[in-house]
């Protein structure tokens, strides 16, 4: 579902502030796969998911999703294959717009516009179901401004939206790491079961190596720019975190400086 063949990135190159952010990744995704993206700080994590989003072009290399070749694609120009959610609760909704009116949007991706507008009475019913599922009441409140939810809320509400059109490819970026550890969890748990339901194939940055370890079938540990360590299956449900910091120092010759991380 997911080829990133050689893939180089540089930042101000040329100049005192240079920095070779991707150094040559190369990573192929089967479809279904969730795989699970950990590292130090400066390791290149981000960089790859916004290479795949087209936030910035690549230098070197090709982006490949479900046979097509996304490397010269404009970022809006991937939205129909891309579902994503960010570190930032506020980013990826409209906080002025009602909960009904944001899915109503996040379905519409991809599709041509026309003057018509307006929340339909299926659609409505359809998105009252999505909500229940979610468990957080959202349900009884689809015509309230999405700016007054929680960060938790508006998050699980994000994690709909990216989904709703069921994506090649969803882009998790940290997504939890602005919320407290009980509304983390919930959402982390959400998160699986959207992916498990609709058998979506998705990658998540995480600073928290024990829900590196305990989500997704596959994880992938990155180190300047580059994956230093592959694991998958009944390997990675074998794993602690003293392992993963132990196979890090192996395989990058370094010890991991990463407080959040080890904090986590």
């Amino acid at each position: 579902m997911l080829e990133l063949n050689n893939v180089h990135k540089t930042f101000n190159p040329g100049t005192v502030n240079e920095k070779r952010a991707l150094r040559g990744v190369s990573l192929t995704l089967n479809d279904g796969d969730f795989v699970t993206v950990i590292g130090g700080n400066g390791a290149g994590k981000s960089t790859v998911l916004n290479a795949i989003a087209g936030v910035w072009g690549i230098d070197e290399g090709s982006i490949v999703i479900d046979g097509v070749d996304l490397s010269k694609l404009p970022e809006h120009k991937r939205a129909k294959y891309i579902g994503r959610v960010f570190q930032d609760p506020m980013t990826g909704t409209a906080g002025n717009m009602e909960i009904q009116e944001n899915l109503a949007i996040a379905a519409r991706r991809g599709q041509r516009r026309t003057l018509k507008w307006g929340v339909t009475k299926k659609e409505k019913e359809e998105y009252r179901e999505m909500l229940a599922g979610l468990d957080l009441g959202l349900e009884d409140r689809m015509t309230a401004k999405v700016g007054l939810l929680s960060g938790g809320q508006r998050q699980a509400l994000t994690l709909l939206m990216a989904t709703i059109r069921k994506p090649k490819l969803l882009l998790l970026d940290e997504h939890t790491a602005a919320l407290d550890p009980k509304t983390a969890a919930k959402v982390l748990e959400l998160s699986d079961k959207l992916i498990r339901e609709n058998q979506l194939t998705a990658m998540m940055v995480t600073h928290n190596m024990r829900d590196a370890i305990h989500y997704g079938n596959r994880l992938i540990m990155m180190n300047d720019g580059q994956i230093i360590f592959d694991v998958s299956g009944e390997e990675k449900q074998k794993l602690t975190v003293e392992m993963l910091i132990a196979k890090f120092s192996e395989n990058s010759g370094e010890e991991f400086a990463n407080d959040r991380a080890l904090l986590s």
